[in-house]
């Protein structure tokens, strides 16, 4: 057996070519599988490479995620600034519209935000690797 990490099939660029947005509109009212699968595997590590490449905090991801499970998608589409960055705000903005406009309710709502928790999780390690790379090459 083979224990050697597989190469990615898809580079950053590519991810952050995905559409994001057909990704959740697909995913969010799928039950598991294939489409499920894509949302939480590509579409969640295109939305991090996007994310990260826009300077956003993981915190702030997760934050609006508490705020999705707590209210729901069509309250967090009313957020003024669901995130920091304008670019990013706009982005994630465009994202909660599509998962709001599924009406979905408390399903969907649960599903999204413990989509934008696991973005939140890979922008975190994208950094902490990203860091430990600049320490280690110093």
């Amino acid at each position: 057996m083979n224990h050697a990490p597989h190469p990615p099939d898809r580079t950053d660029d590519e991810l952050a070519r995905l559409d994001i947005s057909a990704l959740l509109s697909d995913g969010l009212t799928a039950e598991a599988g294939p489409r499920r699968t894509a949302l939480f595997g590509d579409g969640a590590v295109a939305a991090a490479v996007v994310l990260d490449r826009l300077g956003t905090e993981p915190r702030s991801v997760a934050f609006l995620a508490d705020t999705v499970r707590a209210g729901g998608l069509a309250h967090a589409t009313q957020l003024p600034e669901p995130l920091p960055r304008p670019e990013a705000a706009g982005l994630v903005r465009e994202w909660l519209r599509t998962g709001s406009d599924l009406d979905g309710g408390v399903p969907v709502d649960d599903t999204a935000a413990t989509w934008l928790r696991a973005v939140a999780t890979l922008i975190e390690l994208k950094q902490r690797t990203r860091a430990r790379g600049a320490f280690n090459h110093s």
